[in-house]
């Protein structure tokens, strides 16, 4: 009998274990797969170059955990990261500073998320509504001032602020970008406020059942106005880090899809599309996924053109999957 509870322990555990962590297990499948098809993978350039690409939509989606960890969704940041890159390389022509570009850049963010966690707390709309109808409305303002093309940067400017994008820290013979540290320091920092801090407790209350965290105190409408002001401060980021590598924002087709590349590597790192769990460490993981995937595409030469198929099929099985899970719960 001891036994028999002893092995049902067991199974029980390791259910549990690759429930929890299934991610991890995808992610060494990955690149155990990407190995054989790239001979270079593990290479430091392409290693590197798989984190300065995953950044900015990496930066995206950790502000995205926590609106889809409280069970909402925000498909405008992608247009936010246009029309904040694009007035950011304004400011910054006027200005001649990058540290000024940033705060203009951050505080524009939050300004736009709170536009979107007001209407969806205050206004009672859906989130899908809301942050579509704030997509559509910053892409319109960045088209009408953009004239539909790009904002470039002043040559006065040009080789200081493109050193943020393609400069790095020498270390002996390697070269460690500064993007890559921005985007491990940022997810350490929220995997750090997400599991230490009320804040990062709350979103998971309210995502898992959001009546009983207002009966227990939680400001609820609080809580989900700060996810949504989070995500567009990272966009505002994103929107920076972008200027900087492109040098120039294309007002009609600058970080167009992005919302899917961000949803995408929140849904395949394990956070609940309902609401109420998820991990960061998950969603870092989940975007170097997503980052593989295309590396693995690139070198069997296809198309980039999929490149939209391939995020909704990565989210539609991630969904299935974690509606499977929860079936067998």
């Amino acid at each position: 009998m001891e036994k028999r509870l002893n092995a049902d322990t067991a199974k029980a555990l390791g259910r549990s274990l690759t429930r929890e962590y299934s991610f991890v297990l995808s992610f060494i499948l990955l690149v155990i797969i990407a190995a054989f098809v790239n001979k270079n993978f593990f290479s430091w350039s392409n290693i590197s170059n798989l984190f300065v690409q995953g950044s900015m939509v990496g930066l995206i989606a950790l502000g995205m955990t926590m609106v889809i960890g409280e069970g909402l969704i925000d498909i405008s940041v992608g247009s936010q990261v246009a029309i904040i890159g694009g007035f950011g390389i304004l400011v910054l022509n006027q200005t001649g500073s990058i540290f000024v570009m940033l705060l203009f850049c951050i505080a524009f963010g939050l300004a736009i998320g709170a536009v979107n966690g007001l209407l969806v707390t205050k206004g009672g709309m859906p989130a899908m509504v809301a942050t579509l109808a704030t997509m559509s409305a910053c892409r319109a303002i960045v088209n009408y001032y953009g004239a539909g093309g790009p904002f470039t940067v002043d040559k006065s400017i040009y080789d200081r602020f493109r050193q943020l994008a393609v400069g790095g820290f020498q270390l002996g013979s390697i070269k460690i970008p500064y993007l890559m540290v921005i985007f491990i320091v940022a997810v350490i920092i929220f995997d750090i406020v997400m599991k230490k801090t009320k804040i990062g407790k709350h979103v998971f209350a309210v995502g898992s059942n959001e009546k009983s965290a207002r009966l227990s105190g939680i400001n609820v409408d609080g809580v989900k106005i700060i996810a949504f002001m989070v995500t567009g401060a990272m966009c505002g980021i994103a929107g920076l880090i972008y200027a900087s590598r492109m040098t120039a924002v294309a007002a009609a087709s600058a970080a167009v899809g992005w919302e899917m590349d961000a949803i995408a590597g929140v849904a395949i790192g394990g956070t609940a599309m309902s609401g109420g769990r998820g991990k960061i460490m998950g969603t870092f993981l989940g975007v170097l996924m997503f980052k593989i995937i295309s590396n693995i595409l690139t070198a069997a030469n296809v198309s980039s053109y999929l490149n939209g198929a391939i995020s909704a099929a990565i989210i539609v099985l991630a969904v299935l999957l974690q509606n499977f899970q929860n079936k067998r719960r």
